[in-house]
């Protein structure tokens, strides 16, 4: 797979994904989307990937936002088409991908960037991180999902205010709101995310694959959360890792998981 706008490492069982679009603040474009996808799609896919992260490449910003050069003329219809189109390739998927897709936050996370944290399963960040939704200063408002996510993760009154003033807030504040789980010093963020994909593989994958498929459904409208854990709960009685992991408990010893 060729990547234009997008540098991919593997490590050990850990995928990291850099938007690598510097000249533009790392800004999400259609092309970059697609990209995301592809690449996330195959990666979900490789038992040997167990945890993917996502962060920016330079140290100035995570995903800036999305790049208004792209749709600044577009009609209400376009505006739509776009939005439902990122949200199926990109931002839902992410959300519900098998595999934990952590996002490092290594700068200015704003916009479609903000969104796209949001999507993953959970967020750390550098201290010199800087988040907001700064669509209503365009004449817009978030379109890849920020409306919905940013109450569930901050409470709807800080969302509303962060979201109606266009402000940014700093990576403390966003850790004290809930939005990211850790911040550290920029030249920690690559051991910290380390160390957490390390913790996430010692467990088995099926397992987490059925924990994010039932936390998910919390927030799907319609959709009884209890019942989908209780499903998945009892299906995972029926996989390897179920009897290895019990196995290896009941024998003092560690257990080997053999992947997705």
């Amino acid at each position: 797979m060729i990547l234009e706008n997008l540098l991919l490492e593997h490590e050990k069982g850990v995928a990291t994904l850099f938007i690598n679009r510097p000249e533009k603040l790392n800004a999400l474009n259609r092309a970059t989307i697609q990209e995301l996808h592809d690449t996330l799609k195959t990666s979900d896919e490789n038992p040997e990937i167990r945890v993917i992260i996502i962060t920016g490449s330079g140290e100035k910003a995570f995903v800036a936002g999305a790049d208004i050069a792209e749709f600044a003329h577009f009609s209400s219809e376009d505006g739509a088409k776009l939005a439902a189109k990122g949200q199926e390739l990109l931002f839902d998927f992410i959300e519900n991908m098998k595999t934990p897709v952590i996002a490092a936050i290594n700068g200015f996370a704003l916009g479609g960037g903000l969104e796209l944290a949001m999507a993953c399963h959970f967020r750390i960040a550098s201290d010199n991180a800087k988040m907001g939704l700064p669509e209503v200063s365009l004449g817009v408002i978030p379109g890849y999902g920020g409306t919905q996510r940013l109450p569930q993760l901050i409470g709807k009154g800080r969302a509303m205010e962060l979201i109606m003033t266009a402000g940014m807030i700093d990576a403390e504040t966003a850790k004290n709101y809930g939005l990211v789980n850790h911040v550290v010093p920029q030249t920690d963020l690559f051991a910290t995310y380390m160390t957490l994909a390390n913790k996430i593989m010692r467990n088995s994958p099926i397992a987490i694959a059925k924990a994010i498929q039932a936390v998910n459904a919390n927030f799907i409208s319609g959709i009884n959360g209890f019942d989908v854990e209780i499903n998945a709960f009892g299906e995972c009685f029926s996989t390897d890792d179920f009897k290895e992991g019990t196995t290896a408990f009941l024998e003092k010893r560690k257990a080997e998981f053999k992947g997705k």
